[in-house]
């Protein structure tokens, strides 16, 4: 293989000179493409397909980056890691979008007919499939585009059309009456994730029902709807209602079309809504329907597909629903039968993807029975065999799953899985097979014709896990790939699709589809407001990587955020990591440089290393050791925070700076081992997270290291050096950063000019010699000249204005004169002393209680008691 040619590294990051280049070159090596080992398990992870609907969102990015972190971070600790893209045709989502297109060329699909129509689909799902691939590359997603899938490919279409028929075996799909959400723009049946449920402001009218055998008698009923009065059956009221127990059995009067309805006893009903009577529309309502089913009460559908009045309304067949709302309510009032008009807001189903309002509506629909399906699927998660995180929402997926109702799957569309149904025209039998059948198997007439409904996206979505890997062929991806590892997705559908891959998982495969299931948040904007185009607070995650680049969009969109945890995501966070980008860049152009220009890197020699050297090593393999559990316990964003503290906090602030007054003196050892050591782990680290500006830096960093991969992808993960862990090096030079940085605050405070220097002195008590070593480094990066430490403790003397900041093993004593507010410094001491005093006495009190030293767990009570004496020798210093 030959290598990249590496330039010198230019003074500022410029992702756009860097990201098309690596990615290329990770493709070219095939560097996503894993191979299967027998002798490794692998971590799978089968991508949440995005929808043929149009370009990724933020909600995009955000999956695409949290699984690219997981995949890169297994292939750096040496498992076969596949991750396996995909997209879905997205069923209505889809079709609502061609025929918008349609409709601007003043067309319908009607006009081009379900077979040119469908034609039109595959041409803008084929240009969405290579845009949404393409965005995937700019983010950085370490796919294997050699294996990507359509959900209507041939193997997609084969599992489906399998499961269909495996299932209508087992009786377990049927065809039935059942209500459903009907969309009447859409002209199809939609799943209750299709539907968005919004508070309206409107109206709850009270009608009288006369009794059919005493006129001068009613019953009042209370809806939102008054139009549906006209598909009322009954009127249901409580068993236990005493208003009403001696009318239970008797008829009403159905006003405006003169239809005797019995009043039935229901316990269903709530005695406090209303009047605690109510109108029974079975066609027309999901309780209403469970009514009519106990009660034995007929359907009577009033509505036409697209929410006009239909012959079952009588004289108001014809009307738009809401215009026969209006003219019901004005004769309800003419007749005296409307008792009470009140304002009422409630809640009102719109379709998703047109945003019409949905009617409940009796149907004729295909039916998985999910009762017994969904056991198997509830023992999975309750054993502990599926994780689910975070865990507060394995109660939302029991409470789900174990009031489940039948699953609709048929949908009115043109764009899908066509349902693998044959209805023979000559004796009526239905066919159901995997492969079309050429003749009736009743009567072997060849006069059949296929049911024109298409099956739920969900339907082909819930296969996804394996029908991705084969099934229901034995290929060996599904042999050796699945079950898969991890499932990321978002918390919103849990419900809807995590849980029905684990149902069709375990019904298909025996297994469970993954071992996991990582629900993260939302993205939201600054002020935690959902994203929408009407608010105009959405961010196109296309036009901040141009402006920002990938690595500081997928760094300001994860990093601190925790599994299922909304995020509010600002241009600030982005351009944190921007500047984080650029503050690596920095430190790695002067590590190279100083690399350059030395004629050897010597190895590194723990023992013989000073005090900052021995510091930041113990500081990485804390840092190594800390990431690897949170990435173990996925809590990548967490993970990230503190690969960003240690690089930006510790390494370049601190061990960069000091290492620069060492190579300038020249003084031995040379830190450049240990600056090649660090730089080479850090990036390594934070490559899952920010995988092009590391990718750039390491690779002018492997000509200095010994046997390197080709790429820092390949490269493995660090593992702790729990040997260079070193706790008095840690503390004596955080000591020393402590005294550096309370010198900083105080010229900060008090405006002093960065390029004047002040007097200071550090009374160090038993830290004098070693810190005498560092005495050039603290007047350079304090900007301190006349400059001593001292041995003696600090004793205070009245005639001398001077500032002193106790630190936990120093003083530090800053002359007053000519630099700050002297009766401001008095006032800041005074304030510190009271502080220090009220802590002491709040640790003491704590200590002091028996039953605090009863309950605490001894490593608590140790941990306050050392804290306590920190704090009480802090405040004789302080009154000293």
């Amino acid at each position: 293989m030959t290598d990249i040619p590496s330039p010198e590294l230019p003074k500022a990051y410029d992702p756009s000179q860097v990201e098309e280049k690596w990615y290329k070159f990770w493709m070219e090596q095939g560097y996503f493409k894993p191979a299967i080992d027998r002798n490794k398990k692998p971590f799978v992870i089968i991508m949440p397909p995005p929808n043929v609907t149009g370009e990724l969102h933020l909600g995009h990015a955000l999956t695409a980056t949290l699984e690219d972190i997981m995949i890169r971070w297994h292939r750096m600790k040496g498992d076969p890691a596949l991750w396996l893209p995909g997209v879905d045709h997205a069923g209505i989502a889809a079709q609502v979008v061609v025929e918008r297109m349609l409709a601007k060329e003043k067309k319908t699909k009607y006009d081009l007919g379900r077979e040119a129509f469908t034609r039109r689909m595959w041409e803008w799902a084929n240009s969405c499939r290579d845009t949404i691939r393409k965005q995937h590359m700019k983010l950085g997603a370490s796919c294997d585009w050699d294996r990507e899938v359509f959900t209507l490919d041939e193997g997609p279409s084969l599992a489906v059309r399998t499961t269909f028929k495996n299932l209508y075996d087992k009786g377990l799909i049927y065809r039935g009456e059942r209500i459903i959400n009907w969309c009447p723009r859409c002209h199809t049946a939609i799943s209750d994730l299709e539907v968005d449920h919004k508070d309206l402001a409107g109206h709850l009218w009270h009608i009288k029902y006369p009794l059919a055998d005493d006129p001068t008698r009613f019953v009042t009923v209370a809806t939102t709807r008054p139009e549906t009065m006209l598909g009322d059956v009954a009127v249901a009221v409580h068993p236990d209602d005493e208003r009403y127990r001696d009318l239970v059995g008797r008829t009403l009067l159905l006003p405006l079309v003169d239809r005797e309805i019995p009043i039935v006893a229901d316990s269903v009903v709530d005695m406090t809504f209303g009047t605690g009577a109510v109108k029974t529309t079975p066609a027309h309502d999901p309780t209403d329907f469970d009514i009519a089913q106990r009660h034995n009460l007929p359907l009577l559908n009033i509505f036409n597909d697209d929410a006009t009045l239909n012959k079952n309304a009588g004289r108001f067949a014809g009307m738009d629903r809401y215009a026969a709302r209006k003219v019901i309510a004005e004769e309800l009032a003419r007749m005296g039968l409307l008792a009470l008009v009140q304002d009422y807001s409630h809640s009102v189903g719109h379709c998703q993807r047109c945003a019409t309002v949905t009617e409940p509506l009796a149907s004729r629909q295909w039916f998985v029975k999910m009762e017994g399906l969904a056991k198997p699927a509830i023992e999975a998660v309750t054993s502990g065999r599926i994780k689910i995180l975070p865990e507060r929402f394995i109660k939302q997926y029991l409470n789900w799953m174990e009031n489940i109702r039948d699953w609709c799957i048929s949908r009115q569309l043109w764009w899908g899985h066509r349902i693998p149904v044959w209805y023979c025209r000559s004796c009526g039998e239905v066919v159901v097979s995997v492969d079309f059948p050429e003749a009736c198997t009743g009567c072997r007439s060849t006069d059949i014709e296929q049911d024109p409904d298409v099956l739920d996206t969900w339907f082909s979505s819930g296969l996804w896990p394996h029908s991705t890997l084969g099934w229901p062929q034995q290929t060996a991806d599904l042999e050796y790939f699945y079950p898969t590892a991890v499932m990321e997705t978002g918390y919103d559908i849990l419900t809807f699709w995590v849980s029905r891959m684990i149902t069709m998982g375990l019904e298909n495969t025996g297994k469970i589809p993954f071992d996991t299931v990582y629900l993260h948040g939302l993205i939201r904007d600054e002020k935690g407001e959902k994203m929408s185009k009407v608010k105009g607070n959405v961010l196109n995650p296309l036009a901040l990587i141009d402006k920002f680049g990938t690595d500081a969009l997928r760094f300001g969109i994860t990093t601190g955020n925790s599994p299922g945890n909304d995020i509010k995501l600002s241009e600030n966070r982005l351009e944190a990591g921007r500047n984080f980008a650029n503050k690596l860049h920095n430190a790695g152009r002067f590590v190279i440089a100083a690399l350059t220009k030395a004629e050897g890197v010597p190895p590194v020699y723990p023992r013989d290393l000073p005090a900052e050297d021995r510091w930041i090593l113990s500081r990485l393999s804390r840092t190594i050791s800390q990431v690897a559990a949170y990435m173990e316990d996925f809590q990548f964003g967490e993970a990230e925070r503190t690969v960003h503290d240690f690089i930006w906090g510790e390494f370049c602030d601190w061990y960069i700076e000091l290492a620069k007054i060492r190579l300038q003196a020249g003084t031995l050892p040379s830190p450049l081992p240990v600056l090649l050591k660090v730089l080479d782990e850090s990036l390594r680290l934070l490559h899952p997270f920010m995988p092009f500006v590391t990718e750039e830096l390491w690779q002018h960093l492997r000509k200095y290291l010994t046997n390197p991969p080709a790429s820092i992808m390949v490269a493995p993960y660090p593992k702790a050096d729990e040997a260079a862990v070193d706790a008095a090096a840690e503390a004596f030079v955080e000591g020393l950063i402590e005294a550096v940085r309370a010198i900083r605050n105080v010229r900060a405070e008090h405006k002093v000019e960065a390029g004047r220097w002040i007097a200071a002195e550090i009374h160090a008590g038993e830290q004098k010699a070693p810190l005498d070593c560092y005495k050039a480094a603290i007047e350079t990066l304090a900007r301190v000249r006349p400059f001593e430490i001292i041995a003696d403790r600090f004793v205070g003397e009245s005639d001398t204005a001077r500032i002193v900041l106790v630190l936990k093993d120093l003083e530090v004593v800053l002359p007053l004169s000519g630099m700050i507010d002297q009766e401001a410094e008095s006032r800041r001491q005074a304030t510190e002393l009271a502080e220090t005093e009220s802590q002491v006495a709040r640790l003491s009190a704590m200590l002091g209680n028996p039953d605090f030293l009863a309950k605490a767990p001894p490593q608590v009570v140790a941990k306050e008691k050392a804290k306590l004496e920190a704090l009480e020798d802090k405040l004789k210093r302080l009154k000293s």
